[in-house]
């Protein structure tokens, strides 16, 4: 499953303005996590970016809604509010059958979307689904075949892209000669033994270490990662929490 996903921000006030917004109009329970630097809204979460920290570009996501209705007024208010329309609210027949969905701009220029396909997702997760932009179809493609083992997903060839399915989570490579930067995703790890996994078996393919496997207490007790960089330099991470 998707952990988490991190985008870097340029104005940390404007986009915390942006992304509370965007969740109290999907019924986000509670409040976020939120530091001088950094706002999480569960799975989902931005931080100060800029200097040595570049701001994350060109990313998609979607985030989950509970109706069709939710989505229409999620889109009405956002626009309302000044946030550039990318997407009116409807049908997209091409990604399911029940797809609904509508779409906005971040303060960053990042895609945002409320979407519901089929009956209601549960569990506490806000983020459905992203999509990564690529320079290099093939080669961002067989980066995420060489960890489908080790973490478990399905990597499905698709027109132009490419699906990796995680449960009921997903997310997509898509060919376009501009990239997606500075994302920061992570995938959940049964055990630290599969985290090790993990990155040896990109380092064995040749990819980039961006961090050998190993605690990081300024997260949390407990959290054990290990992170690689893809093909177009986006921070990539495998994540078990050790609650013991």
């Amino acid at each position: 499953m998707i952990d988490h996903v991190t985008i870097r921000v340029s104005d940390l006030e404007a986009s915390r303005s942006f992304y509370r917004r965007v969740f109290e109009l999907l019924d986000f329970p509670g409040s976020p996590t939120e530091t001088d630097d950094f706002s999480e809204w569960n799975d989902f979460s931005i931080s100060r970016g800029g200097g040595e920290k570049p701001v994350t570009q060109r990313l998609h996501v979607g985030f989950v809604a509970t109706s069709r209705e939710q989505v229409d007024e999620w889109w009405r208010a956002m626009t309302a509010a000044g946030y550039p329309d990318d997407g009116q609210p409807g049908r997209r027949p091409e990604y399911g059958p029940e797809y609904y969905g509508a779409f906005v701009l971040d303060p960053d220029g990042n895609s945002t979307e409320a979407m519901i396909n089929g009956p209601a997702k549960t569990g506490g997760a806000v983020v459905d689904h992203l999509w990564i932009r690529v320079r290099d179809l093939d080669a961002s493609t067989r980066f995420y075949e060489s960890l489908a083992p080790v973490i478990g997903f399905e990597v499905r060839p698709l027109p132009n892209r490419a699906q990796i399915r995680l449960g009921r989570s997903s997310f997509s490579v898509v060919d376009d000669g501009v990239p997606t930067k500075n994302v920061h995703l992570a995938f959940g790890a049964p055990d630290r033994a599969t985290v090790d996994a993990f990155h040896r078996a990109g380092v064995d393919a040749g990819y980039v270490s961006n961090g050998e496997p190993g605690e990081r207490p300024q997260y949390h007790h407990g959290y054990y990662g290990a992170f690689l960089l893809d093909p177009d330099g986006n921070n990539i991470e495998a994540v078990f929490h050790d609650g013991g």
